[in-house]
């Protein structure tokens, strides 16, 4: 009996998904376990499983096609059988009972289907008579080269100019194993027409909007329409913290960050201030006794927010030891539900990219989310005397149905004390 298999809900905020490969191909065996593809979702690249044993009769979603969350992904079953009814009801919509029917002579399974492209090329026809310098990614009528995402996620990875790739694919698009086979020596020149502009000519490129970068749209905008933030700004002297790091790092199997400094003094005050690390649920508000923080890191496609579990009770080397890993995992898409789940704070650090001060958006369900600016020696007044000094400013932004004012001053007091005098985060 034939079982329809759908594109699986592999996190809590995915509503749609991209096949980024099929290591199964139609005609081929089956069983349970067996790796089928690799889906593509708003936070990472995850390997889904088969759960059923048979013969890859149908895929409903090519490889590089997106589709939303239950619509049909495959169909495994008895080789021969008839699915025609199955992808016709699913194709309206429907979900029909799979046909145990099989057909009467065995047949070669129907051609998938390939997902719609975001920029269609209706004149590019694959022929094999075509000599080696037109096998170029051919761009799509709209000018833009058209690639996999997993495509373009390797050729960035490896340094590979796309626009010099030989696309195998569907009417010259480029794909995994184009990029897996890349030889630099033997490498067509890019097209003119699509590398350089002319003078006066107006050009662009399109991208089709990841599902990462759908979900962060979403969930921001959410967050700040409707969570009403308010913003406190506090500037802190880095010295102390400046000298307790380098004499920390004197040792050779020790390596602390600033932003380690950050996060644990953080959590040590929040669990001083705990209507600072609640969450707003609507009905009611959650006031949260353990202390997870959200690490907001930048990867290709947006952010990713990582969450150091328990952050108060966990020294310094171990707190970056987990943020440097969950980093190298987000960078490579390779991070899993359980490490982004579970934040009760977040903290965006744009120091090391030189920024001084800015506001964040709340990451939801979160009250509150810190802003971190950079280190800037700048003249500061100590004792009546105008000397050089070590300053950080902060941004607490507040949801205000949650924090008043009051309170998130008060916890930014202690988090200044902790960063101002680092031994009292150690107490």
């Amino acid at each position: 009996m034939a079982e329809i298999v759908t594109m699986p809900k592999l996190s809590d905020t995915m509503t749609e998904g991209v096949v980024a490969e099929w290591h199964k191909q139609v005609g081929d065996q089956v069983e349970s376990g067996d790796l089928l593809a690799e889906i593509e979702t708003d936070k990472a690249t995850m390997e889904f499983e088969s759960f059923y044993d048979g013969v890859l009769l149908h895929i409903g979603i090519e490889k590089g096609g997106s589709a939303e969350v239950d619509a049909l992904l495959c169909i495994i079953g008895e080789k021969g059988e008839d699915v025609e009814a199955i992808i016709a009801e699913a194709s309206k919509g429907g979900a029909p009972e799979a046909s145990a029917e099989p057909a009467p002579e065995p047949a070669p399974a129907p051609s998938p289907s390939p997902a719609p492209s975001p920029s269609p090329s209706p004149t590019s026809t694959p022929s094999p008579a075509v000599a080696p310098a037109a096998a170029v990614a051919a761009p799509s009528s709209n000018g833009r080269l058209k690639a996999s995402p997993l495509a373009r996620k390797m050729a960035e990875d490896k340094g590979i100019n796309l626009e010099t790739v030989a696309g195998s694919g569907d009417g010259g698009r480029i794909i995994k194993r184009d990029i897996e086979n890349y030889n630099p020596a033997t490498a067509v020149a890019a097209a003119p027409s699509v590398t350089a502009a002319s003078v006066g000519e107006v050009r662009f490129t399109e991208e089709p909007v990841s599902q990462m970068r759908k979900t962060i749209a979403r969930r921001l905008a959410e967050s700040k329409f409707t969570a009403p933030h308010f913003y406190l700004t506090v500037s802190i002297d880095m010295d102390n913290a400046v000298a307790a790091r380098k004499q920390a790092n004197s040792r050779e199997d020790v390596r602390i960050s600033f932003n380690d400094l950050v996060i644990k003094a953080a959590a040590v005050a929040l669990k001083k201030h705990p209507a600072v690390n609640a969450a707003w649920m609507e009905d009611k508000i959650r006031y949260n006794e353990h202390v997870n923080i959200g690490v907001a890191v930048a990867v290709e496609d947006g952010l990713l927010v990582p969450v150091v579990r328990f952050a108060d009770t966990k020294p310094l080397t171990q707190i970056n030891a987990e943020v440097r890993d969950y980093a190298g995992k987000a960078k490579s898409k390779k991070l899993q539900p359980q490490d982004w789940e579970g934040n009760t704070f977040t903290i965006s650090n744009l120091g090391m990219f030189g920024i001084e001060e800015f506001t964040a958006i709340i990451n939801p369900p979160d009250a509150c989310i810190l802003a971190v600016g950079g280190i800037n020696q700048v003249p500061v007044v100590k004792n009546g005397e105008v000397v050089p000094g070590n300053v950080m400013k902060v941004t607490l932004s507040c949801d205000h149905r949650v924090v008043d004012g009051a309170t998130g001053a008060a916890f930014l007091q202690d988090f200044k004390a902790m960063l101002e005098n680092p031994i009292m985060m150690l107490v």
